[in-house]
């Protein structure tokens, strides 16, 4: 009885952590369902009055459910790994346990009822017993909830690469409509016209961002008078553009030690890029080493510059409302092999933010720090 009592004892901590720790094949079970309704939302958007806007919104739930997957099932493997490791750990103490509980079973219960000091110990055995048995039941339940939540957790991994591949696929559809749906619409007001040759000047004899912006005002042909309504009164609290998270502030020097005024965003490939505001679009393409660039203007003398997009959606001069996309991070985008890695007995997560999106902002044409504007985590 000594012997049950130690092992009960040595392994109780463990499970009283297990008990207190959430539920990772909840959680991965939970991001497979939002990425089944992101799927009904794809089927949906066909008939969509705006298709761009449910679109754009069908795109963000994939995203939003793969990241929630890869994350269910990192912890998943963590949880597996662990639980695996507690029980190798205690082999012997398992096998001591199961002994005891063995051994009990076999004795016939006459026996149990006799001890040799007579009557005394065996009322005492008695006691004892019925203080033990209740911590072996339970020790017997927690041994076998854990074996059966590393069976669930197995199981779970196994099944993943098939259901990110669903995911990834659906995401790459809404993706394609999406683009599709940008190139067929016509309903988007226009506040100028693009001189192609300025613009080919003005990129041509310009050398730094701010020569580029300063030059805007001439490539624009016919510019409706007047300005969009703005975005004073939303200081700080401006969505950022694309889902990742802040990789250098501005003034931050990168790896060659270069420092720019805007900040730098890590996303995953593909990402949807989104304008935070109603903005004018003042340039898209190709500009100087920022790659491909789209300039926005929300209000007359803000310019939001995001560079470093793989595809730019829209037309310079066009007004784009709030939360419109406006491009996509390069990447080609992870398959399933990708998602899921085998490292050892458990799994990582692939489909990393390797791409980065650079943002600059500029009132009056001098650079401000783009935080400012943004609603961000505390953490970021």
């Amino acid at each position: 009885m000594r012997l049950a009592a130690a092992v009960i004892s040595s392994c109780l901590w463990a499970a009283t952590a297990l008990a207190q720790s959430p539920d990772p094949a909840a959680d991965a079970r939970a991001a497979a369902d939002r990425l089944a309704r992101a799927g009904e939302m794809l089927s949906s958007a066909k008939s969509a009055r705006n298709r761009v806007k449910a679109l754009s919104e069908t795109v963000h739930a994939y995203e939003d459910g793969l990241q929630a997957m890869r994350e269910g099932l990192r912890r998943a493997a963590i949880r597996e790994q662990t639980l695996s490791r507690e029980l190798q750990s205690r082999e012997d103490e398992v096998a001591q346990f199961l002994g005891v509980l063995m051994g009990i079973g076999d004795t016939p219960a006459p026996v149990l009822l006799l001890h040799p000091s007579g009557p005394v110990g065996t009322a005492r055995s008695a006691m004892i017993l019925a203080d033990v048995a209740p911590a072996l039941d339970a020790r017997a339940q927690d041994l076998r909830d854990t074996l059966e939540e590393v069976s669930v957790l197995r199981a779970l991994q196994q099944s993943a690469a098939s259901r990110l591949q669903e995911g990834l696929d659906g995401a790459q559809k809404a993706r394609t409509a999406l683009s599709q749906a940008i190139a067929d619409r016509t309903d988007l007001p226009r506040r100028f016209t693009e001189d192609a040759v300025k613009t080919a000047l003005l990129i041509a004899s310009t050398e730094t961002l701010e020569g580029f912006a300063s030059g805007l005002s001439q490539i624009a042909v016919d510019e409706a008078p007047g300005s969009l309504p703005g975005i004073a009164g939303r200081k700080g609290d401006l969505p950022l553009p694309v889902q990742g998270r802040i990789l250098r502030r501005a003034g931050e020097e990168d790896a060659a030690g270069i420092a720019r005024p805007g900040i730098v965003m890590a996303a995953r490939p593909r990402a949807l890029v989104t304008t935070p505001a109603a903005a004018t679009v003042r340039y898209r393409g190709p500009l100087l080493d920022y790659g491909n660039v789209i300039i926005l203007e929300p209000q007359t003398g803000i310019l939001l510059v995001l560079a470093g997009l793989d595809v730019v959606y829209g037309e310079t001069g066009q007004v784009l409302p709030g939360g419109s996309p406006v491009g996509l991070m390069a990447g080609a985008g992870a398959g399933a092999g990708d998602d899921v890695v085998q490292t050892g007995t458990g799994t990582e997560t692939g489909a990393r933010q390797t791409e980065t999106l650079y943002i600059e902002l500029r009132e009056d044409n001098t650079p401000v720090d783009p935080l400012e504007w943004f609603r961000t985590d505390k953490d970021d």
